[in-house]
């Protein structure tokens, strides 16, 4: 099998290890089967899609939206590269998945408008499936309505004209979508389960998501949540995609 490639961009090393054996362990796949390259250490490499069944990008604390006056130096590199990326990964509809920061690198890529408006607070919210997303083959066997996590200052208000919506809550009209047929983004966090989310509470608590002061109620608010539906989703991207 062909390793998928996991894109991460978390510069906090605890937050970021979590995040890759999260990957790990909820897509089935041995360290073999996943490549990282973390974009905050150095320049991407020159990614030869060949070599790869599919591409993961995971969340970020960069926002996309954000105008590029305010955004680091590191921040506009990775944008730019991703954006390089897109592009053949976009013109051969190559297998991907982008998590959370997904939605807007692959969102403002295609054309969404991403802004602040459908902003949500860390924890856990009810996602329900569209038409379309019940009869996605990503989504099978996930029932039409479920909990995610989510924290997050941004999402997409309005799709892109290529896009399907597959998913929403209440709070965010868009939580899933696909273009064309191999390329997909969720605004909730596929490979987050209860400790996973609660080491980016501790290590993300002076990152503006919450008052710092307030990070142990944070903690307790998420802790007895039942959240086991959304790595069914990582499981049958890697399913679909390997090769």
């Amino acid at each position: 099998m062909k390793p998928f490639l996991l894109l991460a961009s978390r510069a906090e090393d605890d937050a970021a290890a979590e995040e890759y054996e999260a990957f790990l362990r909820f897509g089935n796949l041995e360290p073999d089967q996943l490549h990282r390259i973390r974009l905050e250490n150095g320049p991407l490499p020159h990614i030869d899609l060949e070599n790869y069944s599919g591409i993961i990008v995971s969340g970020s604390p960069f926002n996309a939206s954000d105008p590029d006056s305010s955004k680091s130096v590191l921040q506009l590199r990775v944008e730019r590269e991703l954006g390089a990326l897109l592009d053949d990964v976009v013109e051969r509809d190559f297998p991907f998945l982008g998590a959370c920061y997904g939605v807007g690198t692959l969102g403002r890529h295609q054309g969404a408008t991403v802004d602040r408006q459908f902003g949500e607070a860390i924890g856990a919210v009810e996602i329900k499936l569209t038409g379309e997303g019940r009869s996605d083959p990503l989504l099978d066997g996930v029932p039409d309505s479920f909990a995610a996590f989510v924290g997050h200052r941004e999402a997409v208000s309005v799709l892109p004209p290529n896009a399907v919506n597959l998913a929403g809550s209440s709070t965010c009209p868009v939580q899933m979508f696909r273009i064309r047929e191999n390329l997909y983004a969720t605004q909730f966090h596929p490979e987050l389960d209860v400790p996973g989310l609660l080491t980016r509470i501790t290590v993300y608590r002076h990152a503006g998501y919450f008052p710092p002061e307030e990070a142990d109620a944070v903690r307790a608010s998420v802790r007895d949540a039942e959240v086991d539906v959304p790595p069914l989703i990582l499981r049958n991207f890697v399913r679909r995609y390997a090769r």
